[in-house]
């Protein structure tokens, strides 16, 4: 290393340690206060995955005589470092550390993590639902076995289903960071807090985004790039975005949302609807509508409702 490049980098050592060039960016870390890791995030994951979808994931066969054990096994590893994670996002969260009990937040933790895993059952009853209707709705599916196996809309929803079940039971941060590995992992965007109901496809899925406050009713299916957004958020007095108020989509059951199709602000598309490719929808649809794109200059025909 020659004196200029030491010189270069003493530099940027110094510049980056000036306080206000890292503050905002900055966590601050407490005395026995330890952070979320994303690695034991992927082994929460892949762990639930094993126990979700028995047979599917992990390394050990599965047979009428040892499921149990399997499943006890995975179980209680789960168990062990989901508590050890929602301590830690627990921690996280803490901004006043001299009211922060530890001992009161491992016990939330424990609790966390029990009832998190008593919701198993229920959540691996939705996925079935949600497998049934990837094989029942794509021609290509040979088997459930292989929409398990090859569909990122199953690990998705898998992600979300249990994100969302640890986001209702009070858990911070976690939720959030496991609903992105999903995003990262598939291109499908799911915020953990959206509310989705049984027999839900997504068919391809990359470039799907489902916003916070998104209602989905039971059979629904939607294909690539479909958008559940939101439109401008309303401002405060000091013109600040106003939050926690609902702003996205509420879909009804039996409905259809083709590729491409962006559905705006806290409307309502009504049960058995069908919207087609490309299409732009910011007022509510009445039930049984059909929205198709059919002319040129983008000239939008309805049947049964409007947009």
């Amino acid at each position: 290393m020659t004196t200029d490049h030491f010189s270069r980098i003493k530099k940027a050592i110094n510049e980056l340690s000036q306080e206000q060039s890292y503050k905002s960016v900055c966590h601050p870390h407490f005395k026995d206060h330890k952070m979320p890791s994303l690695s034991a995030l992927e082994q929460v994951v892949n762990l639930s995955r094993e126990i979700l979808f028995p047979g599917y994931y992990g390394d050990s066969s599965i047979r009428p005589d040892s499921v149990s054990y399997y499943i006890g096994v995975n179980t209680e590893n789960l168990y062990t470092i989901l508590v050890d994670q929602i301590f830690a996002g627990l921690c996280f969260m803490c901004e006043m550390p001299e009211k922060f009990d530890l001992s009161e937040r491992k016990s939330i933790a424990h609790d966390y993590a029990s009832q998190f895993i008593s919701k198993l059952p229920e959540i691996r009853r939705m996925l079935v639902t949600d497998v049934e209707a990837a094989f029942l709705g794509d021609p290509a599916a040979k088997s459930k076995g292989e929409v398990i196996f090859c569909y990122p809309a199953i690990r998705a929803i898998t992600n979300y289903r249990i994100a969302n079940a640890l986001l209702t039971i009070g858990v911070p941060l976690i939720p959030r960071m496991i609903s992105e590995m999903a995003h990262s992992e598939t291109g499908i965007d799911i915020h953990p807090r959206a509310t989705i109901g049984e027999y839900f496809s997504i068919d391809h899925g990359t470039g799907v985004v489902i916003g916070a406050t998104s209602i989905i009713g039971n059979n629904v299916k939607l294909f690539q790039g479909v958008t559940l957004g939101a439109k401008s958020f309303p401002l405060d007095e000091n013109g600040n975005p106003i939050k926690g108020i609902p702003r996205h989509p509420i879909i009804e059951d039996d409905v259809v949302i083709y590729a491409q199709a962006t559905i705006l602000g806290r409307i309502t598309v009504g049960a058995g609807s069908v919207i087609g490719g490309n299409v732009w929808v910011t007022n509510s649809v009445a039930p049984k509508s059909k929205i198709i794109q059919f002319k040129p200059r983008d000239v939008l025909y309805t049947e049964g409702g409007g947009i």
